[in-house]
């Protein structure tokens, strides 16, 4: 079935829907057939589907994870309804579940959302998650408790991205570059937190890039060395992180996939969570980075170390999106 999903050649996916509904109970055909698909391709046929037969593909998917049914994973189902999501409502909802953590708030998928999104995407987010959960995003993250330096960052990120001009300054930068030296590793003591939080609450992500460049042009080495070479502690650390996030994405999200994929983070849904987002953006250069890392192929990686089956299908014809 999945091969003739694929061969079809029609705008209006019609053909793919029947088929799909004819093969109901049979959702290891549907995953084939959505995997080899593009996100955008992937929503027509949702559209089309709910058009045709008055029912949402996810909450099918759903329901049949949690009747366990045969062929079907929680993990794959979960994996292919953020697939099938518009960008800006798969990132609410994974907002969403890394305010709702059992033990501890996941951070890190917290900062690749406010990061890696532009500001105008932030703002669909912040309108997806507050219809769905009727409550403010925003708010959510400042009523975290325990507080954590995170939340300070992250607090600030979000008010760039509704206050911040998109336009990057050389002079600007440079001179933000002097006073995160001067209030870091040029003073004694621990980095100043207030100027740390008040450059990232008025730049743009592009612009932080720039400063952290001019920062390594001036000084000689990564902003990164600085916060380790003072004494660090809880802020330097998540600081740290988000540098990291902000000046190379692939290296980031390579560092996350493999200890994701070797079971050495506690943070299960990561693997899912970069190759959904990241599949179509920057997947090229994130293998390339993830070869010359560790030596070893991202999908020889997954083969390795995910158990066959229809979830190790879904993250190898990830991989293979270019």
């Amino acid at each position: 079935m999945a091969t003739k999903i694929l061969a079809s050649s029609s705008h209006s996916f019609e053909n793919e829907c029947k088929e799909i509904h004819e093969s109901r109970g049979r959702w290891n055909h549907l995953i084939q057939a959505l995997v080899t698909r593009t996100q955008l391709e992937c929503r027509r046929i949702r559209e089309t589907y709910k058009d045709m037969y008055g029912e949402d593909l996810i909450t099918l998917l759903q329901k049949s994870s949690l009747r366990n049914q045969p062929g079907v994973s929680p993990k794959t189902c979960a994996a292919l309804s953020l697939w099938m999501l518009h960008p800006h409502e798969r990132d609410a909802i994974v907002a969403r579940e890394a305010l709702l953590q059992d033990n501890d708030t996941n951070y890190q998928a917290l900062v690749e959302i406010f990061v890696g999104r532009k500001s105008s995407h932030i703002a669909l987010i912040k309108q997806a998650y507050l219809s769905k959960y009727k409550t403010q995003l925003d708010q959510d993250i400042i009523n975290i408790e325990p507080p954590h330096p995170y939340q300070k960052i992250l607090v600030a990120l979000s008010t760039s991205h509704k206050a911040h001009q998109a336009d990057v300054n050389q002079h600007t930068a440079k001179c933000d570059a002097r006073r995160l030296y001067e209030t870091g590793e040029g003073s004694p003591g621990a980095i100043d937190e207030g100027t740390v939080l008040e450059i990232f609450t008025k730049r743009s992500i592009p612009h932080l890039k720039l400063t952290f460049s001019c920062y390594k042009h001036i000084y000689g080495h990564d902003y990164t060395k600085s916060i380790t070479d003072v004494n660090s502690g809880e802020f330097e650390d998540a600081l740290k992180m988000v540098v990291k996030c902000i000046c190379n994405p692939p290296n980031y999200y390579v560092k996350i996939l493999f200890a994701s994929i070797k079971g050495m983070t506690a943070d299960r849904g990561a693997i899912t969570r970069v190759m959904v987002s990241r599949s179509e953006t920057e997947m090229d250069e994130i293998q390339r980075v993830f070869k010359a890392k560790y030596g070893i192929e991202l999908r020889e990686t997954i083969c390795n170390s995910i158990p066959s089956g229809d979830y190790r299908d879904f993250l190898l014809a990830l991989a293979n999106k270019t």
